[in-house]
């Protein structure tokens, strides 16, 4: 039935901070990271809740009411969770929003995605999408969230508004989130009170505590160094920079300094406090500060951009509420300086490359601090995938290549051919046989073939040998017809299963789909003196046929599309056209067993590499690489794709 009025092209409003006296409802939230905050389902929180109510500095043991979150857990003192078979640690927040949203009436909004399951979407855009359903809205454009995805309601999709790909859309009703009552509490009075009661005995308890021990260890060291008494007291550091560690800005977690001493320290700067997420300290007192500071022990963590500097320090404690703009904070890129001589130890290594544990360098960091040795804790550099955003203009054809897209239908996919016909086209009868063996039955050739009676073919007696045009390698015919039958394709092609020489054009079992390529406006590390030639390729999930390893069985299709870099220089283009016809025979993608997550019935890579990785060579799919370009002509030569295929 479609759905009365107009749509809506902006968030929708009333998501300001509603009077501190009111209910409201909570929601933890986790970082990852792409920079979103990610829901914690309503079990999940209201666990955390009851754990909090207990102890407001304890310890929240996620896999006691999700067992798929069994290896994680959180801290509320520090606010992070704490992945413990890695060492993984990530920010997380506790926010609020109004009881009559979406996750106080447990509505739950979700996408499909390419494994056929449903995915949530982030609370701030649930809420977003449920305001709108509410009011009736026909569509919802989330442009303005920062997504290029159009919502239609009357269809119950969702649609890629750059590459206009559609997925199912489902709205679902679940668990409400836990609702407190009272004011929001400011970030002074958090954490309260201690711990109560005998500490827990088992390892992951001893770990928690003893990590934490650490780092109020590390945090004491800095107060003393900052602060320090004497003549020091009142110039603290005045040539080192601070760096401090950021508490997650909509929740009013344990300052980095007391409330004491952070009046004693800006005594100079009209005595106003700056705590985690407080509403004290005014924008334009908050580098003073911070350059009169030293810090030298500080793990090093991304700091604020000076244009959203006032929204993190001014922002009252637990107050987000559900605004757009501050939940869209973004992370500056500067890193802090690291001292001459203090030595650099990789916190989380995205790459799994270093030479370092992730959870061994952490806590070697963490101990090192402790014992008043400096150390600098640093991320390991994210690979760099996509180059900069691009208009739609300034994709341009490639030079000496028709088109910008070619397509593979299912009409297109298969092409019979007589086995008999295919192996008398490419041998030659040979009326005296060698004494030698037949190396696809196994029989000597002066032998009958091994496929005697269980195999016949009108014209093919099992005696007859053939000898292949190119390589000269011999066989019994008939064990060539029944190679060629045991394919699980019969598209005219034949391989000499001695040396893989390729008889006539190869074509694979890729599933339909398209492909796309253009020249974009940048340059790749190694090829300074051009621009770049983009592929994309988009296959969809779907159905398995009878060339595939489990026909009428569904396959998956994922992380498309693809998104695939060459040079745009003669040697590149030559690899595109190649990379074309390969596309053509369906040799680029088939359905398998990925190596890199062990699912099967997925679209993998033939053993044709390409380059995914646009701006850096992290993880050995990028550039520069000077060898790739031989490389690839290599493999697209193995699978019968020359440079004679090569059209002037």
């Amino acid at each position: 039935m479609a759905r009365p009025g107009s749509g809506l092209l902006v968030p929708v409003n009333g998501l300001g901070y509603p009077p501190q006296n009111l209910a409201r409802v909570v929601v933890w939230e986790w970082l990852n990271e792409h920079g979103r905050w990610r829901p914690y389902g309503a079990a999940v929180c209201h666990h955390i809740e009851n754990v909090l109510k207990g102890d407001a500095r304890g310890t929240v043991v996620l896999g006691q009411v999700d067992a798929q979150l069994s290896p994680y857990i959180i801290d509320l003192q520090s606010m992070h969770q704490f992945r413990q078979d890695t060492g993984t640690m990530r920010p997380v927040q506790r926010n609020f929003y109004e009881p009559s949203s979406a996750p106080g009436k447990g509505v739950v909004w979700e996408w499909e995605n390419d494994g056929g399951s449903w995915t949530p979407y982030d609370m701030e855009i649930c809420v977003t999408i449920q305001n709108a359903y509410e009011k009736q809205h026909p569509w919802l454009d989330l442009t303005s969230l920062g997504f290029c995805y159009l919502i239609d309601f009357n269809g119950m999709s969702q649609t890629n508004r750059q590459s206009q790909r559609k997925r199912r859309l489902r709205r679902r009703m679940d668990l409400a989130y836990p609702l407190i009552m009272g004011s929001i509490p400011k970030s002074q009075s958090w954490p309260v009170g201690t711990s109560s009661g005998q500490p827990c005995s088992c390892q992951q308890c001893i770990l928690v505590n003893s990590t934490r021990a650490a780092s109020n260890a590390i945090l004491a060291s800095q107060r003393r160094k900052l602060y320090g008494g004497g003549a020091a007291a009142g110039n603290p550091g005045a040539a080192g920079t601070l760096n401090p560690v950021r508490p997650s800005n909509t929740f009013a977690g344990t300052s980095l300094w007391s409330s004491s001493s952070a009046t004693s320290a800006s005594s100079g700067a009209n005595n106003n406090n700056i705590s985690a997420g407080g509403g004290q300290a005014k924008a334009e007192q908050v580098p003073a500060l911070l350059s009169n500071a030293n810090f030298p022990c500080s793990p090093v963590m991304p700091s604020l951009s000076s244009a959203h500097a006032h929204h993190a320090l001014t922002i009252n404690g637990q107050n987000n509420l559900n605004r757009p703009g501050t939940q869209r904070i973004s992370m500056g890129s500067a890193r802090g300086t690291i001292p001459p001589g203090v030595p650099a130890l990789p916190v989380k290594n995205l790459t799994g490359s270093g030479p370092v544990h992730p959870a061994l360098a952490g806590m070697t960091g963490i101990l090192m601090c402790a014992a008043g040795l400096p150390v600098c804790l640093t991320r390991a550099p994210k690979p760099i995938l996509h180059p900069p955003p691009i208009n739609k203009s300034d994709m341009k054809p490639v030079p000496g290549i028709n088109g910008m897209r070619r397509k593979t239908k299912k009409k297109h996919l298969r092409r019979g051919k007589n086995p008999e016909d295919v192996v008398r086209r490419y041998t030659e009868k040979i009326k005296v046989a060698p004494d030698e063996d037949c190396t696809i039955c196994m029989e000597r050739l002066v032998m009958s073939s091994g496929y005697e009676g269980v195999l016949q073919h009108r014209g093919i007696k099992p005696e007859l040998v053939g000898k292949l045009g190119k390589c000269g390698h011999m066989y019994h015919l008939l064990c060539l017809v029944a190679m060629y039958n045991n394919g699980n394709k019969q598209d005219g092609s034949l391989q000499c299963p001695t040396c893989k020489t390729i008889y006539g054009e190869k074509t694979g079992t890729q599933p339909p789909g398209k492909m796309e390529y253009h020249v974009i406006p940048h340059c790749l590390p190694g090829y300074a003196d051009c621009r770049s030639i983009r592929i994309v390729y988009d296959i969809p999930a779907g159905i398995q046929t009878n060339e595939h390893p489990n026909p009428g069985k569904k396959f998956s299709a994922r992380g498309f599309p693809r998104h695939c870099y060459l040079p745009d220089n003669d040697k590149g283009r030559k690899v595109l056209k190649l990379l074309i016809t390969a596309w053509d025979r369906r040799l680029i993608f088939t359905i398998g067993t990925s190596s890199t997550t062990g699912e099967s019935d997925t679209v993998v890579w033939n053993e044709i590499h390409h380059k995914t990785e646009f701006g850096s060579n992290l993880t050995g799919h990028g550039y520069p690489d000077p060898n790739y370009l031989d490389n690839v002509l290599t493999e697209l030569s193995a699978q019968g794709v020359g440079e004679d295929n090569l059209k002037d």
